[in-house]
C-alpha cells in the first residue's frame, strides 16, 4: 500500500521509544530534559484507567479502537493490528487467541502511549500557534497523498479506508507525525562530525545489504544435446557425433564464421532464438548443467572462445561477451545514505539510553484490563 512508507517513518522516528510511556510513573529526574516539573506532574496525574475501553494518558483519551488500528507492517505492507491480527483470530479459541496475541497487543499500546506522551509534550514546546502551520502542512500532505493516485479521490479514500483512516484522521495522524519528528530532533541534537572510521563502519555494515552489485556474465552459446542428434553412423553414438559436430563448428568460428548465426542454427538450447545470448545476473544460480559454464566464464577474457565443454549429455561451445564480478557501490557515491544511517542511530542511541534510565526506576500501573478487553474485542470482530 502507497501509504507504508508514511507509517514506516514513524516507526523510526519512535524507534527505541517503547518505554517512554513509562515517564507516567516515575523516574522524574531522569526526564527533566524533556519535560518540567509540572508537565511530569500532569502525566502522571492523568494517567489512569477510567473503563475498561479507555485509557487516560496525561489528559489524553486513548480508546480500544486506536489501539487495534495502529498501524504494523506485515510482508511489506502497512495494515491495523486487528488485521494483522486477524487469521490467528479467526482460528482459535478466545483464550488461545489471547495467549498467542497478548505480547503484539501490549506492544502496539505502549508504542500509542509513547506517540501520546512525544505528541503532548511537543505541543506543549511548540507553543498556541502551532495548530495553523501543522493545518496548513496537513492540508498538503493530504494533497500529496491523492495525487499519488493520479488525483482519483476515491482510490486514495479506499487506501485510506484500508489502513483504518478517512481523511480527517490521517490528517490528524500528519500532525501528530510532523511536530513529533520536530520535536524529537530537538531534544536530542546531535551535530558531532562524523569521523572517517565512523563512516567506513557504518559503510561496511551496510554495503552487503544496501549497496552491493551482484556478479553477472553474458555469453552466447551453442549447445549440443546429444540426444537430439540424428544418428548418422550407427557405430557411433550420440555424443561422439556431438563432439565431432562441435569440433567443425569451432573451426568454422576460428575461421571467421560469425557465432551468433551458428547458434541459431546448430544449437538445441532454449536461447537459440536470441543468437544463444545469455545474461546471467548472478552466475551462481545457473541451473544444471549450465552452472559448470560460470566456472569456465571465470577463466576466460570477453571475446574468448571456450569448447568443446561435456556436461550430462551435452557439448557445449561458449563465447564470452562480458563479464563482471561481484562488488559494492563506492563509499564516495553513497556516502549521504551511510551518514543518514549514522545519525539515525544516534538518534536511536539517545532514545534508547533514556528509555534505559526510566526502566530501571518505573514500573508501570497495571494495564491488563484494557488490554483484555481490546483483545476479547478483536477476537469477536472475526466471529460474530
Amino acid at each position: 500500500m502507497r501509504e507504508g512508507t508514511s507509517f514506516r517513518r514513524l516507526k523510526v522516528v519512535l524507534a527505541g521509544c517503547v518505554s517512554l510511556s513509562l515517564l507516567v510513573t516515575g523516574c522524574k529526574e531522569d526526564v527533566k530534559s524533556t519535560l518540567s516539573e509540572a508537565e511530569y506532574e500532569r502525566i502522571a496525574a492523568g494517567r489512569e484507567t477510567v473503563a475498561p475501553d479507555v485509557l487516560l494518558v496525561g489528559g489524553d483519551t486513548i480508546t480500544w479502537k486506536d489501539v487495534i488500528t495502529s498501524p504494523v507492517e506485515r510482508d511489506g505492507t502497512m495494515v491495523t493490528l486487528a488485521k494483522h491480527l486477524e487469521p490467528v483470530a479467526r482460528t482459535s479459541t478466545l483464550e488461545e487467541f489471547k495467549r498467542w496475541a497478548r505480547p503484539q497487543l501490549e506492544q502496539g499500546l505502549m508504542d500509542r502511549i509513547s506517540n501520546t506522551l512525544l505528541y503532548q509534550a511537543a505541543k506543549r514546546d511548540a507553543g498556541e500557534k502551532v495548530d495553523q502551520v501543522l493545518e496548513k502542512a496537513a492540508q498538503k500532505e493530504m494533497r500529496v497523498f491523492i495525487q499519488s493516485f493520479e488525483g482519483d479521490e476515491a482510490k486514495a479514500e479506499e487506501a485510506l479506508r484500508q489502513m483504518g483512516m478517512d481523511r480527517k484522521t490521517f490528517m490528524e495522524y500528519k500532525k501528530r507525525v510532523m511536530l513529533t519528528q520536530t520535536f524529537v530532533a530537538s531534544k536530542f541534537p546531535d551535530s558531532r562530525p562524523i569521523t572517517h572510521s565512523e563512516l567506513l563502519n557504518a559503510y561496511d555494515q551496510m554495503k552487503a545489504e544496501s549497496f552491493l552489485i551482484p556478479a553477472m556474465v553474458r555469453f552466447r552459446l551453442i549447445d549440443i544435446d546429444a540426444a537430439k542428434l540424428e544418428i548418422a553412423d550407427p557405430n557411433k553414438d550420440g555424443m561422439s557425433q556431438a563432439r565431432e559436430l562441435a569440433k567443425r563448428l569451432i573451426t568454422r568460428i576460428e575461421a571467421g564464421e560469425d557465432f551468433a548465426e551458428l547458434a541459431r542454427q546448430y544449437s538445441h538450447g532454449h536461447r537459440r532464438e536470441f543468437d544463444g545470448l545469455w545474461n546471467a545476473r548472478d552466475p551462481d544460480s545457473l541451473a544444471q548443467p549450465y552452472d559448470v559454464l560460470a566456472a569456465n566464464a571465470e577463466k576466460m577474457q570477453a571475446g574468448q572462445i571456450a569448447g568443446p565443454i561435456e556436461v550430462a549429455g551435452h557439448v557445449f561451445i561458449m563465447k564470452l561477451e562480458d563479464k563482471r564480478p561481484k562488488g559494492y557501490e563506492p563509499l564516495d557515491k553513497v556516502q549521504q545514505q551511510v551518514e543518514q544511517r549514522i545519525f539515525t542511530e544516534r538518534r536511536k542511541e539517545a532514545f534508547d539510553k533514556l528509555n534505559a534510565k526510566i526502566m530501571q526506576q518505573a514500573t508501570l500501573r497495571d494495564t491488563g484490563q484494557f488490554v483484555e478487553f481490546c483483545l476479547e474485542k478483536i477476537h469477536k470482530m472475526y466471529n460474530q
